[in-house]
């Protein structure tokens, strides 16, 4: 293996949204990470993804990258419902694996990756990338200190731009079944962020609602129906006491983004970004102890693991990632959030599904 981790990279299409915001500026202004191969479903756009992005290799069968010699791990960054093929091939070669966040479709799918991954000994990463923000770190670094005393409560939003209207090359996800939507991506992304904060949870109730229940479609120009929630509500009670409250809805206008203010005895923290936790700007970090007015708390730079350089926004977490990733392979030490860590979240997810559609308040294992 060479120094620089060479990566594989499942859904390398040049014009991938998520992909092309994040993922692919972070790695090529990675010091740890070499973008040695790329992979899209046809010849033409893997060579196309190959020229743009300098890769040395260009596949259109994942299994056929997954096999290949040049290569030390593969990152799968696709839709959803896509996940578990690429990243079952990848694990069953012997390859490191960093899968995008939900893991698989379900808990099951979840669960037998990270069962396959244990038994193959390879190194994992979901891309639960609120675990590697630095204003999230330093925020539970206060925490364990005592900067607020005994938790009390908390309280967590994030308003999203949703939409009311999409072409029908973006209505898949609007069928729960497919496990995009806001229930299992935003509200996983941000109650996972809560969860590493404060710990989880003992008890919790929760209404899961879908407000916008029908889809326009701009080219075909019908309505669709949806079943994917878009707003999820969370109260809850955490293993340290504390009570706790999260509202995640994709919205039409003007999302208002991300906020989790934690009430201790002693002090408050509040964070604060106009996207989400694990994307965008870095949070910014308030506090007030034994005062009632917030003050800008400077975020320490031991939680920096990028360059000084690199680029900011929505490349920054993945790139402190791809850095913990790096590391992870050459020394056997993982500070990532793993597949187990995606597996808890997946069924903390469910419990929060069953606590909605029977209405009762549920212990959480």
């Amino acid at each position: 293996m060479t120094n620089k981790i060479r990566l594989g990279f499942v859904g390398a299409n040049v014009s991938s949204t998520w992909s092309a915001q994040s993922h692919f500026p972070a790695l090529l202004a990675s010091p740890d990470v070499e973008l040695t191969a790329v992979c899209t479903t046809r010849p033409e756009s893997a060579e196309e993804a190959r020229q743009a992005f300098g890769a040395k290799l260009a596949f259109h069968d994942f299994r056929a990258m997954a096999s290949s010699p040049e290569i030390d791990a593969v990152a799968v960054v696709v839709r959803v419902p896509s996940h578990y093929e690429p990243t079952k091939a990848a694990i069953e070669a012997g390859k490191h694996v960093y899968t995008e966040w939900p893991l698989g479709r379900n808990t099951a799918e979840a669960e037998e990756l990270a069962a396959l991954a244990r038994t193959k000994g390879v190194q994992t990463a979901v891309g639960l990338q609120s675990r590697v923000s630095p204003a999230l770190l330093y925020i539970k670094e206060l925490i364990d200190s005592g900067y607020v005393g005994e938790v009390l409560s908390c309280h967590v939003t994030t308003m999203r731009d949703g939409t009311l209207e999409r072409p029908s090359s973006r209505t898949w996800n609007l069928d729960a079944s497919q496990g995009a939507n806001t229930l299992t991506i935003a509200n996983g992304h941000v109650i996972d962020a809560l969860r590493m904060v404060l710990g989880n949870f003992t008890r919790v109730a929760c209404m899961v609602t879908t407000q916008v229940q029908q889809m326009y479609e701009t080219d075909t120009e019908r309505y669709v129906e949806v079943t994917s929630p878009d707003n999820v509500r969370v109260s809850g009670q955490l293993e340290r006491g504390a009570a706790v409250s999260v509202h995640i809805g994709a919205v039409p206008w003007a999302g208002s983004g991300f906020r989790m203010e934690i009430y201790g005895r002693e002090g408050t923290l509040v964070t604060t970004g106009s996207v989400s936790s694990q994307r965008g700007e870095m949070l910014r970090v308030q506090g007030a102890k034994g005062s009632h007015e917030l003050k800008d708390l400077t975020i320490p730079e031991h939680f920096v693991y990028v360059p000084d350089d690199f680029p900011r926004g929505d490349p920054f977490n993945v790139g402190q990632m791809y850095a913990l990733f790096a590391e992870a392979i050459h020394t056997g030490k993982n500070r990532l959030p793993t597949f187990d860590t995606a597996v808890d979240l997946h069924r903390f997810i469910d419990t929060i599904k069953q606590a909605s559609d029977t209405g009762r308040e549920l212990p959480v294992a």
